[in-house]
């Protein structure tokens, strides 16, 4: 997946990935993995991620299910 919007609206609202980490009560290298692709997102963390970065359900899927090309 390409998660670069995602990170893009990280940097816009938390300023740094680790604070956005912080805020998801995730360690900062479990969030790296995730925005790698090299961990999946459950349900419950793209939801709560959504919820702090004031993304619009009706936008999920532009943020976490965006094919890389």
């Amino acid at each position: 997946m390409d998660y670069s919007k995602l990170r893009g609206k990280i940097r816009e609202v938390y300023k740094t990935e680790r604070a956005f980490a912080d805020a998801m009560s995730l360690n900062s290298t479990t969030l790296s993995q995730k925005l790698n692709g090299k961990r999946q997102w459950d349900v419950i963390e793209a939801v709560s991620a959504c919820q702090l970065l004031g993304i619009a359900m009706t936008d999920f899927e532009t943020y976490f299910f965006t094919q890389k090309v």
